[in-house]
């Protein structure tokens, strides 16, 4: 159908052409051998016209179709990949508000921890200056009692001292006599 009216189009441009130029040689008064010559001109153009148009006109028209199809699929290739890209966009941006979330959970737990250590060092440190204060009392205690034994050491080696200082300018020659004898007679009731 549409090759019919292909035809009929190029035959009634060539009767167009064909008027026109016999009007504008009898308007002009042209010499018939221009007017002979225009017409094989106009006629070799709609020759070659319609040549172009018969030959040319499928791969045109398929060139086209074909084209109209690519740039159809190539929209619908972007279109595809944007929303894809429109999904990927939506799922980083929830993983960035669960990584933000995580991050927030870390840093509580973090926190956490850290007070849990913080409780134990304190505790850890009390119970040590407990310990100190304790073995500081305990070496106290041990240093006082030393230095008791030793007071009372120095006390009795004093008090002998000062007795037998004192039993020296009160002893008489009878009174040491007496004494030897009731050792001796002690002496001798042992064996």
């Amino acid at each position: 159908m549409r090759y019919l009216k292909a035809k009929y189009g190029v035959a009634l441009l060539v009767a167009a052409l064909v008027l026109v130029t016999a009007a504008a040689a009898q308007a002009a008064e042209i010499k018939p051998e221009k007017v002979w010559d225009l017409f094989y001109r106009v006629l070799n153009f709609a020759a070659l016209l319609f040549i172009l148009i018969y030959f040319l006109k499928r791969p045109t028209v398929n060139f086209f179709t074909n084209r109209r199809e690519s740039i159809r699929a190539e929209l619908e290739e972007l279109e595809s990949r944007r929303q894809e890209m429109e999904q990927a966009y939506r799922e980083s941006e929830s993983k960035m508000a669960s990584l933000e979330s995580k991050a927030q959970e870390i840093v509580a737990e973090a926190v956490r921890q850290g007070e849990v250590e913080r409780e134990r060092i304190l505790a850890e440190a009390e119970r040590a200056a407990e310990n100190m204060k304790r073995q500081a009392e305990m070496a106290v205690q041990h240093e006082l009692a030393t230095a008791t034994a030793r007071l009372r050491a120095e006390i009795s080696e004093e008090a002998a001292r000062a007795a037998e200082e004192l039993v020296r300018k009160n002893l008489q020659p009878a009174d040491e006599e007496r004494m030897i004898a009731g050792s001796l007679d002690r002496v001798g009731g042992v064996q």
